[in-house]
């Protein structure tokens, strides 16, 4: 080897050595953007948490070992098999959202934050589920939500991780459940039906009653007002009647009392006397007189207005 090859691999070292400085001068300056966070290791051991700005770093000593998203971010959790309290398979999968507070813990507290949140998702949903009968395991979605997350809370606190809410997407249980399920329900959406339609018909009834109820009261009351009426009316009459009568009778007795009065009375009773004679001759008519009919003074002597011969 000549020394102009030794010069070419003495040149070519120094140029990778340069190449790499000048990689890692340009790797040593970092942007940090908002709501990241940077850990820097020197020399292998945790050194510094770079917020938000511009950084420089030394090279080849500082090192950016882990990158945090501090913004509150989605997991899904995958569909797993639970049983619940009356031995009913059920598929149940979620999500979970979360977000990093402290980036050391996140770093070195845990292996993988992400994962173990879903491994201790998944387990604390299984736990939950299983004292719950599946029937409840639908309408108890908010405790077995808020359980997971004091389970997870619990944890974080541990794994710089801080767990807002857990949802349950689906909690599928298997066809033949379902099946029976749709069958329950469709048996009492007919009940529920059936029930109000004979609710419907008896207070049709009842309405029915009551008007024909209420329509007698009123036609009782009408008639009974009617015949209250009437009888005030009749008796209103009788009275008018009566007092009319009496006033006659008190101005016949102050004709017959009053000079002349007597021989007045005479002449109107005569001819009301001739004038009944002049009707007895009518066809139909049947009466029973005195044998001297034409004796005038007689009917006078009898109603007391002709005086008996001494």
């Amino acid at each position: 080897m000549n020394n102009v090859d030794t010069d070419l691999i003495v040149l070519g070292i120094w140029g990778v050595i340069f190449l790499v400085f000048i990689v890692n001068l340009f790797r040593s300056i970092r942007l940090v953007p908002t709501k990241s966070a940077y850990i820097v290791e020197r020399l292998g051991k945790y050194h510094a948490t770079l917020d938000a700005g511009f950084h420089a770093l030394i090279p080849f000593v500082d090192k950016v070992a882990y990158i945090h998203d501090l913004k509150e971010e989605t997991i899904d959790v995958p569909p797993q098999e639970c049983f619940s309290s009356d031995e009913v398979n059920v598929e149940v999968d979620g999500v979970i959202y979360m977000s990093v507070v402290d980036p050391i813990k996140a770093s070195y507290g845990v292996t993988n934050y992400r994962y173990a949140a879903i491994q201790l998702a998944q387990t604390t949903t299984r736990s939950v589920i299983g004292t719950l009968e599946l029937d409840r395991t639908f309408e108890e979605r908010d405790l077995i939500s808020a359980k997971v997350v004091e389970v997870l809370d619990q944890a974080g606190a541990s794994w710089g991780i801080r767990v807002h809410r857990y949802e349950i997407k689906n909690i599928a249980p298997p066809e033949t459940v379902k099946n029976a399920m749709e069958m329950q329900v469709n048996a009492e959406r007919e009940r529920r039906a059936l029930l109000a339609k004979s609710e419907g018909d008896k207070q049709s009834r009842i309405n029915r009653s009551e008007g024909v109820k209420q329509e007698m009261i009123n036609v009782s009351e009408g008639e009974m007002q009617r015949r209250v009426n009437e009888a005030e009316g009749r008796a209103e009459e009788i009275l008018s009647i009566a007092r009319a009568t009496a006033d006659s009778i008190e101005k016949l007795a102050a004709v017959i009392s009053a000079p002349g009065g007597e021989n007045a009375l005479r002449m109107q009773l005569g001819e009301q006397y001739l004038a009944t004679l002049g009707e007895l001759g009518k066809a139909g008519n049947r009466v029973i007189v005195p044998a001297n009919i034409i004796d005038f003074e007689q009917w006078m002597t009898t109603v007391g207005l002709e005086e008996k011969p001494q």
